[in-house]
């Protein structure tokens, strides 16, 4: 897996219906996504919920293969978690039973049910980095935690740390990726050995780049300081957030395709 495939945090910019929805729409869609996707049970629910995810893609005119490049990071995790279900889930129907390892037909339809959950609970959340902007991704965060101030949350900081740690992952990568570089050029090898060896092969890398992450946050903080940021008080936006016709239709879309599978998952299908 190279680091170039890890597209998390990265906006494509776009003119599409799901880059203008409000970005409170997109968080709270993504939201009722994941509820829906976690009730989904059996292969009816999970065609639903597919169906959702392809028509939110096509919409957003976000290309399928940064989507799948996006989910390369994660396929070790959702194999691993595979494995996992196949063997460790009981079950009345024994397919293979070898030591201590039993193969069940309800473990094959659970590891095969996670894998999907997995991959499609990242294409989602990814979907919403991929045509929100860092800033409006902000602006939306702190709109529905507002309630929070009550209680002396600081809303506004919470969210502007979120989106930065958003915003600061595809830089990172990319200063990553040229560490690695340089120090292969000098002739360090990151590739060979077993995963200790690779693991401790890293540890060079770790230092610099540290540096560099300590250095641009200082940066970072010299550049808000010298635009008199002071936090969220008194401060307005370019952009007005405001709800419109189709953001009322895309909540109610998602709302209906949640209680449609809760109700489909209560019934076994």
């Amino acid at each position: 897996m190279a680091l170039k495939d890890i597209t998390l945090g990265q906006y494509f910019p776009g003119n599409s219906m799901v880059h203008r929805l409000d970005p409170r729409t997109k968080i709270i869609a993504v939201v009722l996504y994941i509820v829906a996707l976690f009730l989904a049970k059996y292969f009816l629910t999970y065609a639903i919920m597919f169906g959702v995810l392809a028509l939110a893609i096509a919409i957003s005119k976000v290309p399928l293969k940064s989507i799948l490049h996006g989910l390369k990071p994660v396929l070790f995790i959702a194999i691993f978690t595979a494995v996992l279900n196949l063997f460790y889930t009981p079950g009345t129907h024994v397919l293979v039973k070898l030591w201590i390892f039993t193969l069940t037909l309800e473990g094959v339809f659970q590891a095969f049910f996670m894998v999907i959950r997995i991959m499609m609970l990242i294409a989602g959340t990814f979907l919403l980095t991929y045509t929100t902007s860092p800033i409006l991704l902000t602006d939306g965060l702190e709109s529905l935690l507002n309630p929070l101030k009550k209680i002396k949350v600081p809303v506004h900081e919470l969210a502007m740390m979120m989106s930065i740690a958003l915003r600061f992952i595809p830089t990172l990568i990319e200063e990553t990726d040229k560490i690695m570089s340089a120090q292969r050029a000098r002739g360090a090898d990151f590739e060979s050995g077993n995963l200790i060896q690779r693991a401790k092969a890293l540890i060079p890398l770790l230092v610099p780049l540290f540096i560099s992450a300590f250095r641009r946050a200082d940066e970072l903080a010299v550049a808000m300081e010298c635009r008199c940021y002071h936090g969220g008080e008194g401060r307005t936006r370019l952009r007005q957030l405001k709800y419109r016709g189709i953001d009322y239709l895309t909540l109610v879309f998602f709302l209906v395709v949640t209680a449609a599978v809760g109700v489909l998952a209560h019934f076994g299908l």
